[in-house]
């Protein structure tokens, strides 16, 4: 068998400058007893289609027209076929195929003029050419703009050595944060075809068909292109700070490439990095043969066996900033953290500061203790605040990089649907209302606004989201609505509803406080609960199984199939659905209990999509919409996915529903067992 060629790729080269380790992790498909779990997307164009980087990429096209696209994936192929074209005295050409020695690259769009060669690296990230600058505030290469910028320089590199007689000019072509979109029809230009599978278990393909520019869009354009020329030069000459001193960008290029040829790996020292290591292997992963390379790393460093990664260690501690420190002193295990490095302390708020929850967890952790924590006094006082109905909200939006409509700048944000739960002070739930706008080029937020004041206008009950994306969104469409100079004739009406619930954001013209601004349930997470099996996290998708598991109201109530029944709670997208399931006497995840929401898509790219925390929202709702809004596909296949994002949104504002209930249930019973904290909870309290 010939022998494969281990070339250092600029995703692998990439790779390699985040942490060399992960090199010898990668490019192992095709020898089933070495492949290592990989959390990133394994379908490229599928992440691509969520975050715009596959509508920058064909726009970006667009405005080099005539040019030669090199479709194959073979090296050799693509070699060939680059090598031809370039013999043309003019010619432009998209994913050109470059290598040098063990050096390959897929550059986005090479444009030859005689013997000069212009390297263009297309990427989804925006920049204002006006006012910004890729270096920091200290001087250099901004950190943001590193990766970019190194990506861009290793390509040059690769061009320069492969063609020594061409003159090589290199750029960054971004999306122009300052521009406006010139036409009404440019985001919809863009469209997705699925080509026939090739063969049973292969993965499928896509075809992007793109419609020609006007003129008007081909002059006014929302793509800017950046020369990064002289920073290349710089990014060359000056020393890289590593582990294994100073050396040259072009040095650690020959490193990393010998390295992956021989397919050595390079031993790097444990980090708070890893934490982010995407070869980390579930349980699950293992038990089906799939090798772990966190695990390879740290035992090779830390001297580890299998039994030392069954506790939490630093890595796990939420939001602490001292990780870095502890593991340079070779304390890694929780159990090695003292209250010093801690120094838990309060910060003058109600409930627990973030230094004294870090030490409640490092403290649960150290005693084995698998109780959940709750502040009874300050969630109570708290609670005693809140008016009825309870409303309970949660949005799902996007950032397009080509605007849905003229005079909109690229990334605007979208909202595009959102669930509202309602809490009566019997403590009756209900799915009271959702929004969900799935037309094409249709810019939505407008229209979701007011169905959204239309849901909440009608009394004065509390309004519950789940950290801050609420907020910021609803900033987000006031500033649209003071910026749109076609702005509807409701303007004034819509922003001082926003003012009513919201707080401004730093972005905001105007500062407000709303006097009935949302209550944020993570927050209250944050500040009053913690489960030592969330292992320190707070995002939704942990804190709802933790609190199924303890909760026996919740498992008595939801246990019996009442959700979505004809006397039980009213559901507009499910009937007679039982969300408790058990599995080794533990309750199964209620999002695992959906049907996924592609049936097309692999199920480890889908767990990838749905796995988010309280800074992350919404991946495979976002992958959704974006699929709906350029992919061409029929009208079942449509109603289906718009079935299945109403379900898993209705979930989302359900499970803030039974946080507040589990906790409600749990003050009460407590409550009964003091007179004087019975006495302060009152009928309105929602309790039963």
């Amino acid at each position: 068998m010939a022998k494969i060629a281990r070339y250092l790729t600029k995703s692998r080269f990439k790779l390699g400058m985040e942490c060399p380790a992960k090199l010898f992790y990668t490019g192992k498909d095709t020898d089933p007893n070495r492949i290592y779990a990989n959390s990133k997307m394994e379908d490229d164009f599928l992440a691509a289609l969520a975050e715009g980087g596959f509508q920058v990429g064909e726009l970006a096209k667009q405005y080099f027209p005539g040019g030669h696209d090199i479709e194959s994936l073979d090296y050799g192929e693509a070699l060939d076929e680059t090598n031809r074209l370039l013999e043309q005295e003019n010619v432009v050409i998209y994913e050109a195929a470059v290598r040098f020695e063990k050096l390959f690259i897929r550059a986005d769009v090479l444009v030859k003029k005689g013997d000069c060669v212009d390297l263009v690296e297309v990427k989804a990230k925006s920049f204002d050419p006006k006012e910004e600058a890729f270096t920091g505030k200290k001087g250099g290469i901004s950190t943001s703009w590193k990766p970019y910028l190194y990506d861009v320089a290793f390509q040059k590199h690769v061009v320069e050595k492969a063609f020594p007689t061409f003159k090589v000019r290199a750029f960054l072509m971004l999306v122009d944060k300052s521009a406006l979109c010139p036409t009404d029809g440019l985001y919809q230009k863009f469209r997705v075809v699925k080509e026939p599978v090739a063969a049973a278990g292969a993965k499928r393909r896509q075809k992007v068909v793109v419609k020609p520019l006007t003129t008007e869009e081909q002059e006014q354009r929302i793509l800017c292109r950046v020369d990064v020329d002289d920073l290349c030069q710089e990014i060359w000459t000056e020393p890289l700070k590593v582990a294994q001193g100073p050396v040259s960008f072009l040095e650690r290029i020959g490193w990393l490439a010998e390295h992956y040829e021989r397919d050595e790996r390079i031993q790097c020292r444990p980090s708070p990095a890893c934490s982010q290591c995407e070869f980390t292997a579930t349980a699950e992963e293992e038990a089906g043969g799939l090798k772990s390379g966190f695990k390879e790393c740290w035992k090779a460093a830390l001297k580890w066996a299998d039994k030392d990664f069954e506790g939490p260690n630093v890595l796990d501690i939420w939001n602490f900033r001292g990780k870095a420190a502890l593991m340079d002193e070779g304390r890694i295990a929780i159990t090695e953290v003292t209250e010093d490095d801690i120094s838990p302390k309060p910060d003058g708020k109600p409930g627990i500061s973030p230094s004294e929850r870090q030490w409640l967890q490092v403290e649960k952790a150290r005693q084995a203790d698998l109780v959940p924590w709750l502040d009874e006094a300050g969630l109570r006082r708290e609670m005693k605040q809140w008016k009825f109905p309870l409303h309970f909200i949660d949005f799902e939006t996007t950032r397009v990089a080509i605007p849905f409509n003229r005079g909109y700048r690229p990334y605007a944000l979208v909202a595009f649907q959102f669930s509202h739960h309602t809490v009566d002070p019997k403590g009756n739930v209900e799915h009271k209302g959702q929004y969900l706008n799935t037309e094409r080029g249709v810019f939505p937020n407008y229209q979701f606004l007011r169905a959204l004041k239309a849901e909440l206008e009608n009394d004065s009950g509390s309004i519950f989201r789940y950290a801050t994306h609420e907020n910021s969104t609803l900033a987000a469409i006031h500033r649209q609505l003071s910026e749109d100079p076609e702005a509807p004739p409701d303007r004034e009406e819509l922003q001082a509803f926003i003012r009513s619930i919201t707080v401004s954001t730093k972005d905001n013209a105007e500062s407000w406080l709303g006097e009935r601004k949302m209550i944020d349930l993570c927050e209250m997470v944050k500040r009053y609960y913690y489960a030592p099996t969330t292992n320190g996290s707070n995002s939704i998708k942990q804190v709802l199984p933790a609190i199924l598991n303890e909760s026996a109201f919740l498992k008595g109530k939801y246990g019996k199939p009442i959700y979505g029944s004809r006397n039980g709670i009213p559901s507009r997208n499910f009937e007679n659905q039982t969300w408790i399931k058990l599995e080794d006497g533990r309750v199964v995840d209620p999002y695992k209990l959906l049907p996924k929401m592609f049936s097309d898509v692999s199920d480890h790219d889908f767990e990838r999509l749905t796995e988010e925390d309280e800074l992350r929202e919404g991946g495979a709702a976002m992958t959704a919409y974006a699929r709906m809004q350029f992919e061409e596909m029929a009208e079942g296949e449509r109603e289906e996915l718009r079935a299945a994002l109403l379900r898993y949104c209705e979930l989302d504002t359900l499970a803030m529903v039974m946080i507040y209930e589990a906790w409600r249930e749990l003050l009460f019973w407590r409550a009964a067992s003091s007179d004087a904290a019975r006495d302060g909870l009152q009928p309105g309290f929602g309790m039963p």
